[in-house]
């Protein structure tokens, strides 16, 4: 990763980003104390006290959020640093969280499950967590999306390896949510997974604000960039459905891949426009069209944002950007469509009939008393319709410049003021320049334009198998066998002696290899050697990850003279069966979970039946059957003749002594 304490301007917002995540945590801290305070006290005086402590806490939280949110709009830091005029893009932030220490959980998890010395396992340990801490503030480049995507892919080694569904293993992992700055601390893997995914996608946002928007180049890495922070949020979204964080909601991410392919859209029409605007008809048709289409896609940003529950919590300056940038596109289309109608007019050699299809196709209808082809005939009803376009352009660039000037944050962005402004001149100018002293006509109402576009913005699935990783843990065995949800014996050692050149068993299997067809009256077999076991160490030698015919050949070398074998037995060889959370559901629908528990539990409506209740002191008779011999020794159980139905207490009481 970069280096933390360099003092770069993206280094020192995600510093502050920090701080006010501490600071924020401490108001919440203080703020439920009071409110639990305030729901228990009977005393007017202390209540009076903690009311008024509530309002400065209160307050004093709706300034750090609006910090935060200052951070959020710091779009400055993330743009290109050459010399640019256009409207700046909006990245995100990463998210901040705290430092894990494995060492501990794992080298015990070692230990008591997989038997080894977990001593030897140190550095593997020790690589995780740096990777783990490089990942807190990678480059802004591919290498730093390889990075995080490295380590997303190792977290499902780690997860296989160590996290059972059964059980957690004391690893806390927290990470403060990017819109609030509130922190959620879970036992649970998948909030750091989730986490992840999540700077991967900001990263990408912050690589394609990065690009060089006046070169054709960074244009489209820009775009592709966009698209590549989209495909990744709807990953998340659909991946991992109850995230606890609010910036991973699934409202939230779906506005936020909204937004991204929004900015992917922007990048196309300025990519479109990079060359310059031609002042011919069916150029301009064009560029109307696409920059409708801009205008409409930044209107439904908008609109996705002021939903609930996502308004509460997105940034009250982004949602302003997105209205802005609608009014501001919107403007610039009924500005090319003005000139298309004030500039152009019908010459005798001019394809008539493919100027009116292409201009009768910007227009859902045309206001009363007109037709397209008298208008593109009538240099007045061209020049009335025209004027009509500059009207209302005007109107869109005066609204975005009034959101603009009420919105604290955004009428700091210097730039922003500075495209607004020249449009909203240029729009002007030529409204000037159609007015004459004798210019009398009635202003019509402008027809919206109907948005169209040539090129397919959408989002693009991560591909996670371009990048290669191997797993640290790799030691430990195949995971197909050495997992977390795997149960086995401690290794045993078997002395092998062969028996006139046989070893009285065959192999099976790939790595590691299970014992096949063992014969009951071998010396393994009188050894301990079991139908079913898998070999670990021949000789000393770790062979969990060798085949069927290497391990042959380690026993074959050995001729006559004893060996060593270190085999274990499974225990626990049931496949994991899907829990009833629908927290994570990769590569499945986000109800599959809900049906199957509806299904369970049409199932159990349909077979189960009324239980019999019994006095609390019966517990230890019904369930003796079905119990691990833990309460009553299994010769006491087989012997017994199963207890009746109906028991008085006092008879369970004598019955029951033997168990206490």
């Amino acid at each position: 990763g970069c280096n933390p304490l360099a003092e770069t301007g993206r280094s020192k917002l995600q510093n502050q980003r920090a701080v006010l995540n501490q600071q924020i945590l401490r108001a919440v801290r203080m703020r439920a104390g009071a409110e639990n305070l305030l729901r228990v006290t009977t005393n007017n005086k202390v209540r009076e006290q903690v009311l008024l402590e509530l309002s400065f806490v209160n307050s004093d939280l709706q300034i750090l959020k609006e910090e935060l949110e200052g951070l959020n709009i710091s779009v400055e830091v993330y743009q290109n640093a050459g010399e640019t005029f256009s409207i700046p893009l909006v990245p995100l932030g990463l998210k901040e969280t705290k430092d894990v220490d494995f060492t501990v959980p794992l080298k015990d998890f070692i230990l008591e499950h997989y038997s080894e010395d977990s001593s030897e396992y140190e550095d593997e340990i020790a690589d995780l967590m740096d990777l783990r801490q490089a990942c807190r503030t990678p480059s802004r480049d591919e290498a730093g999306i390889e990075m995080l995507i490295s380590y997303f892919l190792q977290l499902g080694y780690v997860e296989n390896r160590f996290f059972s569904p059964t059980r957690h293993i004391g690893v806390l992992f927290t990470w403060y949510d990017s819109f609030t700055g509130v922190p959620v601390c879970q036992q649970n893997l998948l909030l750091e997974k989730a986490s992840v995914l999540f700077n991967i996608g900001a990263l990408y946002t912050q690589i394609g604000t990065r690009c060089n928007r006046q070169t054709q180049a960074g244009l489209e890495n820009a775009v592709d960039a966009f698209q590549k922070a989209a495909g990744i949020l709807s990953y998340l979204k659909e991946t991992f459905t109850h995230t606890p964080s609010y910036d991973m909601s699934p409202a939230m991410l779906n506005v936020l891949v909204k937004m991204m392919l929004a900015q992917a859209r922007e990048c196309v029409f300025e990519q479109i426009g990079l060359s310059g605007i031609r002042n011919e008809f069916f150029t301009l048709v064009k560029m109307t069209q696409e920059v409708a289409k801009v205008g409409e896609v930044y209107k439904l940003v908008n609109t996705a944002m002021n939903q609930e529950p996502v308004k509460e919590n997105i940034p009250y300056s982004w949602s302003k950007l997105a209205q802005i940038k609608s009014d501001h596109y919107k403007a610039l289309a009924h500005y090319f469509i003005a000139i298309i109608l004030c500039d152009h007019e019908l010459q005798p050699g001019d394809d008539k009939d493919q100027q009116e299809k292409a201009l009768s196709q910007l227009y859902d209808y045309v206001p009363e008393g007109l037709m397209v082809l008298a208008i593109l005939k009538d240099k007045v009803q061209r020049k009335q319709l025209g004027k009509a376009h500059l009207h209302k352009a005007i109107g869109y660039h005066e609204e975005a410049l009034r959101v603009c000037g009420l919105c604290k944050k955004l009428r700091n962005i210097d730039v922003l003021q500075e495209v607004l402004t020249a449009a909203h001149k240029r729009s002007l100018f030529k409204y000037a320049q159609q007015e004459t002293e004798d210019d009398f006509l009635s202003l019509i109402q402008a027809p919206d334009i109907l948005p169209k576009t040539e090129h397919k913005i959408e989002t693009i699935a991560p591909q996670f198998s371009k990048v290669k990783v191997k797993d640290f843990f790799h030691k430990l065995g195949p995971l197909t066998v050495f997992s977390a949800k795997q149960r086995w014996t401690a290794p045993r050692t078997i002395c092998l002696h062969h028996e006139a050149g046989e070893l009285g068993f065959s192999l099976k299997g790939g790595s590691p290899v299970q014992i096949y067809c063992l014969d009951p009256v071998c010396s393994a077999a009188s050894a301990g050697l079991k139908e079913g076991d898998y070999i670990v160490s021949v000789g000393g030698m770790d062979c969990k990850w060798l085949g069927v015919n290497e391990v042959l050949e380690k026993l074959k070398s050995v001729g006559k003279q004893p060996m060593e074998l270190e085999v274990i037995s499974c225990q626990d060889t049931a496949a994991s069966l899907h829990g009833k959370s629908a927290t994570y559901s990769m590569g499945m629908q986000k109800t599959y979970s809900l049906i199957c528990l509806a299904m369970d539990e049409d199932k159990i409506d349909q077979t189960k039946k009324a239980p019999l209740k019994l006095p609390f002191l019966s517990w230890g008779t019904k369930n003796r059957q079905k119990a691990a011999s833990t309460l009553c020794l299994p010769s006491a159980v087989a012997g017994r003749s199963q207890i009746k139905k109906q028991l008085s207490p006092f008879t369970l009481l004598n019955t029951e002594s033997s168990l206490y």
